[in-house]
């Protein structure tokens, strides 16, 4: 019997479903405080807007290499009003927030100094959720290492009274430790690093981090919009899977032992982060179409658009074509086709992590169900 490649990913995401251990021995525990707030809601993935993207494009957007704050204002706030449908700014934000919320904000630091969330497009997300009655104090910037967030500068644009929390201080290649990491919400999978069995929990565990645990109510994901040499695309979904859980690296550990089809869909549905990622603002106004994730100035473009949704399958569907779209207009092959080279080494890119996290539930994969709404201002 022949089984087509849409219904190989769709059986190896029910199967992954079937095999995903999440939670703690007794389900899934949530202790006061925060992390009280994690029970399943209309907000939790793929959203109150399951399938929809918006792509707001302002040519104004980025001139001479620095983003334009009016341009990104209007952006966002059009964005915002076309994503849920809302007649002003406020009402918008006020679908997703309330006072009373702690809210945090993802950032992706990754690719700096050329391709980074940034601070324009920051600014703007925060004065939105000032806008809904969150209070300053209750917003909180995030990425998970300490270092490449201080290197980034985000530290220096904040505004006053903005909070900022990190799991780990750095890198490392094992990111096994448990220190900055909830022992209480993990993913479980049989895959670890060379060297581990599968007797060693931490091993074949990822925890989720403090920060999505204990800390906030709500989070915004800001990715951007890259190619990943492992992964094929990082945007919405992979800054959630390994910015948000510890133990990564097993996922990719060597160009040939790549496993983030099925790694970055089974972190994300850990139901801590599932319920709490509740918007995704995805910054492509740059973008990197090779080379991944570390970004060399011959494969940043300048796209100027501007990404909403609150479904990140939909988003990285949206994401991926425009990447193949990109690389394609300059002589290169798509993403499922393209071969190592000196930038991109890795034996198979694995994009279909989006189509995998489609299957699992966490959002629309079908492309003749996915409603784009494109804006050009």
């Amino acid at each position: 019997m022949n089984i087509s490649r849409r219904g190989c990913l769709q059986s190896m995401g029910r199967g992954l479903a079937a095999g995903l251990v999440t939670g703690s021995n007794a389900g899934l525990a949530f202790s006061a405080g925060a992390q009280s707030k994690t029970a399943a809601s209309k907000l939790a993935m793929p959203g109150l807007y399951p399938g929809r993207v918006c792509a707001i494009q302002n040519p104004g957007a980025i001139v001479g290499g620095q983003y334009q704050g009016e341009a990104v204002r209007r952006m966002m706030q059009r964005g915002m009003m076309e994503l849920t449908g809302a007649d002003g700014w406020v009402d918008a934000w006020r679908h997703f927030f309330e006072p009373g919320d702690v809210v945090g904000i993802k950032l992706n630091p990754v690719g700096q100094p050329l391709v980074k969330s940034d601070a324009t497009v920051v600014r703007e997300i925060i004065a939105g959720l000032e806008a809904a009655g969150v209070r300053r104090r209750d917003i909180v910037a995030y990425d998970r290492y300490r270092k490449q967030f201080y290197q980034a500068g985000y530290d220096k644009w904040l505004p006053e009274g903005v909070r900022i929390s990190c799991a780990v201080e750095d890198v490392d290649d094992i990111q096994q430790k448990i220190e900055g990491y909830d022992p209480d919400h993990y993913m479980e999978m049989a895959l670890t690093l060379p060297g581990y069995g599968l007797d060693n929990l931490t091993a074949r565990r990822s925890y989720a981090a403090h920060f999505i645990t204990r800390e906030v109510h709500k989070l915004i994901n800001v990715p951007v919009l890259k190619d990943h040499q492992s992964a094929g695309v990082t945007l919405a979904l992979k800054n959630l899977s390994h910015g948000l859980t510890n133990n990564v690296n097993r996922s990719h550990s060597s160009p040939s032992l790549n496993a983030c089809n099925a790694f970055i869909p089974a972190a994300v549905a850990i139901p801590v982060i599932r319920n709490k990622a509740v918007l995704h603002i995805l910054d492509g106004v740059k973008g990197l179409y090779h080379g991944g994730p570390s970004a060399r100035p011959e494969f940043v473009w300048e796209h100027s658009t501007l990404y909403f949704s609150t479904d990140p399958v939909a988003l990285d569907h949206i994401g991926w074509e425009v990447i193949d779209a990109q690389r394609v207009s300059v002589g290169m092959k798509r993403i499922v086709e393209a071969t190592p080279d000196q930038f991109s080494t890795f034996v198979h890119r694995q994009p279909e992590h989006v189509e995998i996290a489609g299957a699992l539930g966490l959002g629309v994969w079908d492309r003749g169900k996915i409603d784009l709404r494109q804006v050009k201002l």
